[in-house]
Order: C-alpha cells, then sequence, then structure tokens
C-alpha cells in the first residue's frame, strides 16, 4: 500500500428532491477540499490520500467519508468536524465517535 490511510468522500449528485438526497448536493466538494488542505498543512500528502468517491449508497446520511483500511464510515460531515477527523482519527489513530456510523453489512469478518 502506498499510503497508510485513504480518505474516501462522496460527491455523488442525485437529482434535486430525490427522496435519498446526495452527498453532492450536501456540501461534499467544500468538504473534500477541506480535508486536502488539512492533510496538506500538516505535512501529510506522502502518508495519507484524499480521495473523491462515487455513490457509497448511503446517502440519506450524507455527506459521507470512509477512512481506508480501517473501514470506519462517518455520516453527517461538516467543515467544522474535519479537524477533529484529522487529528484523533487520521493522526491520532482513534475514531471520532459522534460521527461514526455503523452499517452492519460493511463489517469485516
Amino acid at each position: 500500500m502506498r499510503f497508510d490511510r485513504y480518505l474516501f468522500i462522496c460527491i455523488n449528485e442525485r437529482p434535486k428532491g430525490h427522496p435519498r438526497g446526495s452527498c453532492g448536493t450536501s456540501g461534499s466538494l467544500e468538504l473534500l477540499e477541506a480535508f486536502k488542505a488539512a492533510v496538506a498543512a500538516r505535512g501529510l500528502k506522502t502518508k495519507i490520500r484524499v480521495n473523491k468517491a462515487g455513490c457509497m449508497e448511503v446517502c440519506e446520511l450524507g455527506p459521507s467519508v470512509m477512512v481506508h483500511p480501517d473501514n470506519v464510515w462517518y455520516q453527517k460531515v461538516r467543515i467544522e468536524d474535519v479537524e477533529a477527523i484529522v487529528e484523533e482519527h487520521l493522526i491520532g489513530g482513534v475514531p471520532v465517535e459522534r460521527l461514526k456510523t455503523d452499517f452492519g453489512f460493511y463489517k469485516r469478518a
């Protein structure tokens, strides 16, 4: 693995008014840029890769963010949550419990 961690931010957009909503219309592009800036500001671009992701099938909980290989999923992430995720999880190794979600079908065996 080239990077220690990969951060996937869903930027999928559904049509306006779609019953499931979408991460792309919930500020995920701004979130993507904020994560990139926070990682770069700490000199971690060679250790942490921030990626755009298509639909991760949890639109109603978006914006959604997933940290790999930790298999930690975050829901309803906002710009003000970026620092906590970067400091506590990506650097400190401890997931941010208040943002974490557990989708049973995503659990590791």
